[in-house]
């Protein structure tokens, strides 16, 4: 749900991205201690190489989980705002958002993804040139994916309305899309730009800058929402703001520091290198389907709620969707306090006093707890499949767990068990575990040493006749 509106689930999966990049260079140790077994697995590291890990994987972790907590604040404020508003206009509110993460945001960070391994890798080699390069050609590639979006959200009511939504909250989730047009262009800039800080291992600045962020997001949405009276579009106005108050928080730091990389490195060769744009896209669009098919897996799930009325009769065309939205949202909010059972009541109040809404809340929240301890290792090991250049075996296996496995556990427990809405998180427990045996198992047999080669010939130091492996010709750029 991140990056700007669903959880971002980006502190195991973010760290794993950084770690795998690094990953190559330690398979063997300082005295050339062997770490890799005959058959290229990696084998179990001492208690002494766990803790030194532990450390190294803190200080790079601390900064994106805190950035993280506080990018997904920016929508709980957000909702806290439309939710004062009314029922409506937090109805039609989440369902703008839920139309824009399935559409757009979820498209560009996944499209963003593509450029980790080029990165990381390019950095580890040393390649300096490349990071701005490939920085370059991610921005112009989510830019020009940012215009049929936009064309879309321009269109968005008449395509809800054909789907038979209410016209009061399509009205009001129409409203929320075209203002959220600036944040869309604001993301297409900010999630290359945090790609290009993470492979250097600056995660700091984007944790000051997202403070700063956030804590100037309530006094905006004051602003325009009760002093402007902008109602939706105002909170819309606000998500905008925040997300380009980051954006230039991190380039003033990419300008005030000398000793920074600069993004804007090798533009001149910049025009030159658009035949090459093939092996980015080899990378961005596999990562952009792991991504949507997960992501879209969380949007789907209030759909259900949408048709019969759980122990009632039939509602009315709007009702399913003014019932969906508060529920959607403190569903997610109370993903964050997942092990803390008695937060669901408190958390749920915030967002709505619909007493079936605030049950069904508290009761999800176990469930919703144990998916959490299936996505830790399962975001980990997506991150390390990305960090190794690997995204399309990230893409089929999160679409066998959530589509093959998650999806059907879902429709079967909750329409023909009668579970309802804990129906649709119980598939969403199926989807998870299956996820994370899978990727667990993938990286445990994964050819580390296998890998360490490879990532030497996606630097360009395995010689010239490997230059035809992924992103292999990007990085050799750098040298002309």
């Amino acid at each position: 749900m991140d990056n700007s509106n669903k959880p971002d689930r980006a502190p195991c999966d973010e760290g794993a991205v950084v770690a795998t990049t690094r990953a190559t260079e330690d398979l063997k140790g300082s005295e050339g201690e062997e770490k890799v077994l005959n058959d290229g697995s990696m084998g179990w590291p001492n208690l002494h190489e766990v803790g030194e890990e532990l450390v190294s994987l803190g200080r790079l972790v601390w900064p994106i989980m805190i950035t993280s907590f506080l990018l997904y604040s920016r929508s709980v404020v957000s909702m806290l705002f439309l939710g004062r508003l009314g029922d409506a206009q937090l109805a039609g509110g989440s369902l703008a958002i839920a139309f824009a993460n399935i559409t757009g945001y979820s498209v560009l960070k996944g499209l963003a993804m593509g450029m980790e391994p080029i990165c990381g890798q390019a950095y580890g080699a040393k390649k300096w040139a490349v990071l701005g390069q490939a920085f370059q050609k991610t921005l112009l590639l989510l830019l020009l994916a940012a215009a049929p979006i936009s064309l879309l959200w321009l269109k968005m009511d008449s395509i809800l309305l054909y789907l038979g939504q209410d016209k009061e909250i399509t009205a009001q989730a129409r409203d929320y899309l075209l203002f959220s047009l600036p944040d869309l262009l604001a993301q297409a800039c900010l999630h290359p730009l945090r790609i290009f800080l993470r492979a250097q291992s600056l995660t700091r600045p984007l944790t000051f800058c997202a403070t700063f962020a956030i804590l100037l997001h309530a006094p905006i949405n004051c602003f325009l929402v009760s002093y402007m009276g902008l109602g939706v579009r105002g909170v819309a106005l606000a998500s905008a703001w925040n997300t380009i108050n980051i954006n230039l928080g991190l380039m003033g730091f990419l300008l005030l520091f000398d000793d920074v990389l600069k993004p804007w490195a090798g533009w001149a060769s910049f025009p030159g290198d658009l035949r090459e744009w093939g092996h980015l896209i080899s990378l961005a669009v596999p990562s952009a389907v792991s991504v949507c098919l997960e992501w879209w897996w969380y949007e789907h799930g209030p759909v259900y709620p949408g048709g019969p009325r759980i122990g009632g009769p039939p509602p009315g065309p709007g009702q399913a969707r003014r019932e969906c939205g508060p529920l959607r949202v403190c569903g997610l909010w109370a993903s964050g306090l997942s092990l803390h059972r008695g937060g669901a009541a408190c958390v749920g109040r915030m967002f709505t006093d619909e007493p079936k809404i605030l049950a069904l809340t508290a009761a999800a929240l176990p469930i919703v707890g144990f998916c959490e301890l299936g996505n830790c290792p399962q975001t980990a090991g997506c991150g390390v499949l990305r960090g190794s250049a690997r995204p399309t075996v990230g893409a089929n296996i999160n679409f066998s767990s959530f589509y093959l496995v998650g999806l059907p556990v879902a429709v079967l427990a909750s329409l023909r068990l009668g579970l309802g809405f804990l129906g649709l998180w119980l598939g969403l427990v199926a989807a998870q575990a299956s996820c994370a045996g899978l990727m667990m198992y993938t990286v445990r047999n994964m050819d580390w040493e296998a890998q360490a080669e490879r990532a030497e010939k996606l630097t360009g130091v395995a010689g010239e006749e490997e230059k035809d492996d992924l992103e292999a010709s990007l990085l050799a750029k750098a040298t002309e």
